[in-house]
This record gives C-alpha cells, sequence and structure tokens, in this order.
C-alpha cells in the first residue's frame, strides 16, 4: 500500500522538493547579503540599545530603501498553504471518487481505514517537512528586515508567513482538502470549499481570536513628558488599542496619542493637553514583544488541532462512500 501511494504522488513530491530547492537558492544568498549589511551598518547595536541618534536613523534609513522592496516577495508565502491544500489535499479522495477508481481500490485486500491512514500519513509527512523548510527559513529571511524597519513580528504579514504558524496552516489546508473531497467528491467543488473554508478560518481567528490568546496589558504615560513611549518595554509589541483617556478613565480620543515637551504650548495657547483636562494620560492595550513564540505555538496548536479532527471526520465518511 505505501509503494502504491507513494507511486501516486511522487510527481506531487518531486516538484515540492524543486519549489524548496529553487526557493533556497532564491532566500539563502539574499538573506546572507541583508545580514551582512545589517551587520555592517551597525544595526545590531541600535535595536538591541534602542538608540534614536542620528547616525543610527540614517543607517536605518540606507538599509530600508535597499531591502524594503524584498518584503513583497514575502507576500507570496501567505498563500502557499492554501496552494498545497488545493493540489495535495482536494485530489486526495476527491480525485479517486471522480475518476471511479475507489470502486477497485476498496476492492482489494487492503480496508478503506488502511488506505486512508497510509495515503494521509504520506501527504501529512511530506506536508511537514516543507512547512517546517519554508516557515523557519522565512523566519531567519524575515528577522533582519523586520528588525531594520521598526516593525512588530505581531504585523498580520510577518506573523503568518514565517515560524512555526505556517505548519499549522499547511497542515490545517490539507486536512481541509482531503475532508471535502469526501462530501464534495469532485475535484472543482472540493478545491472550491477548501478555498472558501480556509479563508473564512483564517481571517475569523486572525481577526477575533488570536488578540485574546493572552491576557493583555496596559500601559499608560502623561501627555506632557520628555521620555513619551517607553521604548523598551513597548519595542517590538503589539498594539490593540490605544487612545487618550481623562483622570476617571473614559476614553476621549480614541486611537491617539499625545506627547508634549515639558512647557509647550496647546492650540489653544495654553499648556500642552489642557483640552484633554486634568490628570488626562495616554493608554494603550499591547501584547508584549516577547509573547511572539507563544502566540506562534498556540494558534500552531489551534489548527493542528483542527486539522486532527477533519482527518478523524474524513476517515469516518470514507466508510461511508459508494
Amino acid at each position: 500500500m505505501m509503494w502504491l501511494a507513494w507511486r501516486q504522488h511522487r510527481k506531487q513530491a518531486l516538484f515540492t522538493v524543486i519549489g524548496l530547492a529553487v526557493l533556497a537558492v532564491v532566500m539563502v544568498p539574499t538573506g546572507l547579503a541583508i545580514r551582512g549589511r545589517f551587520a555592517d551598518l551597525g544595526l545590531a547595536d541600535c535595536v538591541s540599545q534602542g538608540s534614536q541618534t542620528k547616525d543610527c536613523g540614517r543607517a536605518f534609513n540606507d538599509f530600508n530603501s535597499q531591502y524594503d522592496t524584498l518584503l513583497l516577495t514575502g507576500i507570496l508565502f501567505l498563500v502557499l498553504p492554501l496552494l498545497v491544500g488545493l493540489f495535495w489535499g482536494a485530489p486526495l479522495v476527491a480525485r479517486e471518487v471522480e475518476q471511479g477508481t475507489h470502486r477497485f481500490v476498496w476492492t482489494q485486500s487492503v480496508s478503506r481505514e488502511r488506505w486512508a491512514v497510509t495515503k494521509f500519513g504520506l501527504v501529512g509527512a511530506v506536508t511537514l517537512a516543507a512547512a517546517v523548510g519554508y516557515g523557519l527559513g522565512m523566519a531567519w529571511w524575515l528577522d533582519p528586515l523586520v528588525a531594520g524597519g521598526g516593525r512588530s513580528r505581531f504585523d498580520v504579514l510577518f506573523f503568518d508567513m514565517q515560524g512555526v504558524a505556517p505548519i499549522g496552516y499547511t497542515l490545517f489546508a490539507v486536512a481541509l482538502g482531503v475532508f471535502a473531497g469526501t462530501v464534495w467528491p469532485r475535484m472543482l467543488p472540493a478545491m472550491a470549499a477548501t478555498l472558501g473554508g480556509f479563508a473564512a478560518v483564517r481571517i475569523g481567528l486572525t481577526a477575533v481570536l488570536r488578540p485574546h490568546y493572552l491576557p493583555a496589558r496596559e500601559h499608560t504615560y502623561p501627555l506632557v513628558s520628555a521620555g513619551g513611549f517607553d521604548e523598551g518595554q513597548l519595542r517590538g509589541a503589539w498594539t490593540l488599542s490605544d487612545g487618550i483617556r481623562d483622570a476617571s478613565g473614559t476614553m476621549v480620543m480614541p486611537g491617539a496619542q499625545v506627547n508634549c515637551p515639558p512647557g509647550s504650548k496647546g492650540p489653544g495657547g495654553g499648556p500642552c493637553g489642557e483640552e484633554f483636562g486634568a490628570g488626562a494620560y495616554n493608554w494603550l492595550l499591547y501584547q508584549p514583544a516577547d509573547r511572539y513564540w507563544l502566540f506562534q505555538g498556540i494558534e500552531t496548536g489551534i489548527f493542528v488541532a483542527l486539522a486532527a479532527i477533519l482527518l478523524y471526520l474524513t476517515i469516518r465518511r470514507v466508510r461511508r462512500i459508494a
């Protein structure tokens, strides 16, 4: 059974290996060049110390002007898990049923359960290897670009295309495609269901659940201060909400922050910030930067669990296909 499964999917495996090899040929040299430039400009010290000197600012500008356009190529990795689900997962059962070959396969000595476990196991192993390769590879490649641009790794684009999260996305996409093929045993309907289901779950989870994996923290600072943000505490953090609150804690201006130098005047000629009332302050709700890998692990676990549930349901449905 394993030999038959391998013969059926060896072309897909070969194309996957070729794709990863091409990716490595492109990403490794550019990644080394990016990291070399990052080190030559001394940006590692600027980032670690939170330095805002003119020299650091000039170095950041030079680095970003040279490499910012490369971030556009990373957007392609947002759709890779979906593509794997469409072309690896959706045809697995749907193609057998659509072409009628399931009648021959499932009347042999191999049971339906063994057929399903073997096929799903082989495809899952190849999928897992590919996802680990490009997920961790992208984390290595993106690291200096994220740091050099003063961005947060929690940013939707950066969070979703690197680390261990793509492993969960890819396994879920494949499992969803396989399950869709048992519900709609035709290639095109199964692929359409995979596309719609994957997009709905990803968008819904990102917008609704991700900000609340762990309780968010609050940060406040006065309207009039020489320092403003606490760079050490908030560097790389994910800001969920911010605004200006009055002395009672009521939000008086959402989505705004005021940082008045001591002794500065406001629009009306009085002390800066007096229009918000005495005791007003800046307020932020955020997820700390050091929770990044924990959030990655939580999200990966959610998608792996969903994939396991879908595969269980798939095996149950395979038993009922005529």
